[in-house]
């Protein structure tokens, strides 16, 4: 069975951060969502689950980190370039802040930043390995 991953997030408005997730092209489950808590779908294998701040609390003890600080940075892939500002469009127009850093083109690998609207900060990317690789393979062969 392939590992899955479920990226816990507190979430300061339920409602508005559902909006957010469908708009960057999550879907809801609603087998596991109620009024604290809603587990948005990415694929077969990667899930965020959105937490009221009080549900959060209730899984740990350690201080939320206030928005706009940095505690996790998620990168997600994209099929092209296209998808990755498709991407930070969609999440800008729902309530997120794009390019909170700046967008990064090196030929190889493209990537932007998106945050949340609880400023949660995801970074599309799109990358030709191949490329990355040839470039990473002649930088050895130069040292």
């Amino acid at each position: 069975m392939p590992k899955m991953i479920f990226v816990n997030l507190p979430v300061a408005d339920l409602p508005r951060a559902m909006r957010f997730y469908e708009a960057i092209g999550f879907t809801n489950n609603p087998q596991f969502t109620d009024d604290t808590a809603a587990c948005m779908v990415l694929s077969d294998t990667i899930f965020v689950m959105l937490l009221t701040h009080p549900r959060w609390q209730g899984f740990t003890t350690r201080p939320m980190c206030p928005a706009g600080s940095s505690e996790v940075m998620l990168a997600l892939s994209c099929d092209d370039r296209a998808e990755v500002d498709r991407l930070v469009a969609a999440g800008a127009a729902s309530g997120g802040t794009a390019d909170v850093n700046p967008p990064e083109d090196h030929g190889f690998m493209y990537q932007r930043s998106l945050a949340d609207p609880d400023g949660h900060l995801w970074e599309p990317f799109w990358m030709d390995a191949a490329q990355a690789l040839g470039e990473t393979q002649q930088e050895e062969a130069a040292q």
